[in-house]
């Protein structure tokens, strides 16, 4: 390498940025022994910024994680060779901020509504509580374990009023109107019930546009529902309860007309997996075209893409032995991240899958132990990093620009028994954690101030 006055070796390096802290075009001589640090200071430095921001650095697509003269003797660089380093915001140390007590695992959390958590869990309820971790609304709205929950929100209805769509182990959907106007006095009532599967519904999706949910169960199918309310029940409760058990029968009827809504039937049915449905979610994107598409992954080891309108599968990835256990779209919605038991959260991507195909993945994100779930930030923030969840009670925060390792981690209900972590959610900089250990709530984002 090229070597300063003092013969210290140094290494010729242009930086660019997609960050609003650009470095004028140039060539800067870094000294070899230089990590990230040294090159956060020298950044800092050069744009006299008023307050210090922590950046890393991306060689070649991978994150520079030892010194300069390391990475280049690992990839046989020669010391004339100019390097194009790009930087960008830290993802600063995951900060825990609260708990929300549950007194059984919680398998599904959405932080989707702004000042609001809304979970699921093994005793069948449905849980709303605002971010001063105030229980504001327990919602019986399942006879069994609930595995699912997502908001719809209501267009003609105030940002408060919104629907709850929930799924589980009963075998059914559950649409449940939620009114949080007066927080001291919440209001919910159940409006509908889905039916349609024959074994435990694993999960359960939402349309932009809201008027459209999906239902994935582990009888292999997909169903297509709309979310109007039927003015009379679309499934004859015969078809729930059989003829025989009289006194079943009448019990059912009165909670059904009581608790539980209209029974609906679905407006599709989306057929083509050979096992369990893991996970269902709709595409992407504002336009009705994100509406129309839909992907979903299973214990067949398939990742699938759906023409919602038309009921057809057009594309599958078939991989190896990985049977998947969660499903989640890159914010630009053109790559799937898929949660294996074989302790990876594959990266496909989803232009290059065909009608039939054993496309490779683009990334692995290896694991010590299952990954349980995998969660990508909303809001056009971050639009690099996913987090994952998995069973040895870890939360891992990934770049996918380099995906040797994570970039942050941390551990849920840590000095409290620990525990198996089964969902996560990411928005607005808060990332939710459910599991055997109930909930937890941690800060985590990129950049900021005061450490560099």
């Amino acid at each position: 390498m090229a070597s300063t006055s003092n013969s210290e070796p140094t290494h010729p390096v242009v930086f660019t940025t997609q960050t609003a802290y650009p470095l004028p075009s140039q060539k800067f001589m870094i000294p070899a022994s230089w990590k990230r640090y040294q090159l956060s200071q020298l950044v800092n430095k050069a744009l006299s910024l008023p307050q210090p921001i922590p950046f890393e650095f991306l060689v070649q697509g991978e994150i520079l994680r030892g010194t300069l003269a390391e990475w280049c003797a690992e990839k046989g660089i020669g010391e004339e060779e100019t390097l194009e380093v790009e930087y960008f915001e830290s993802v600063m140390p995951p900060q825990r901020m609260s708990s929300l007590p549950h007194e059984d695992w919680v398998s599904s959390i959405s932080c989707q509504l702004p000042g609001y958590f809304l979970t699921a869990s093994y005793d069948g309820a449905l849980r709303i509580f605002d971010h001063s971790q105030n229980l504001l609304q327990t919602i019986p709205a399942h006879s069994a374990p609930a595995t699912a929950a997502c908001i719809v929100p209501v267009s003609s209805a105030p940002a408060e009023t919104f629907l709850v769509a929930s799924a589980s182990h009963d075998l059914t959907a559950r649409l449940t109107r939620v009114d949080l106007s007066d927080p001291a006095h919440p209001h919910t009532a159940p409006i509908a019930s889905l039916h349609l599967h024959t074994a435990p519904v694993s999960s359960v999706a939402v349309a932009t546009s809201a008027a459209h949910v999906l239902t994935a169960s582990w009888d292999g199918l997909i169903g297509v529902w709309d979310t109007s309310v039927p003015e009379t029940d679309e499934v004859p409760l015969e078809d729930i309860v059989s003829a025989g058990d009289r006194k079943k029968r009448r019990r059912v009827a009165e909670e059904e007309g009581a608790a539980r809504g209209k029974r609906k039937v679905p407006v599709g049915v989306l057929k083509s997996h050979t096992g369990r449905v893991s996970r269902v979610v709709f595409g992407r994107g504002a336009g009705a075209d994100a509406g129309r598409r839909a992907y979903s992954a299973g214990m067949d080891s398939t990742v699938r893409t759906w023409d919602v309108e038309n009921g057809v599968c057009t594309s599958t990835i078939t991989a190896a032995n990985k049977p998947f256990l969660d499903l989640a779209l890159t914010q630009t919605g053109t790559g799937a991240l898929a949660a294996s038991t074989d302790r990876t959260v594959a990266q496909y991507d989803m232009r290059a899958a065909s009608a039939s195909s054993s496309a490779a993945a683009v990334a692995s994100l290896a694991h010590p132990a299952t990954p349980s779930c995998v969660a990508v930030p909303e809001g056009g923030a971050h639009e690099h990093l996913v987090v994952t969840g998995a069973y040895d009670g870890a939360v891992r925060v990934w770049d996918l620009r380099s995906t040797k390792g994570a970039v942050a981690s941390f551990r849920a209900w840590e000095g409290k028994g620990g525990g198996k972590v089964l969902s996560v959610d990411w928005a607005r900089g808060i990332v939710g954690v459910g599991g055997e250990g109930g909930v937890e709530v941690w800060k985590v984002g990129e950049g900021g101030v005061g450490r560099v």
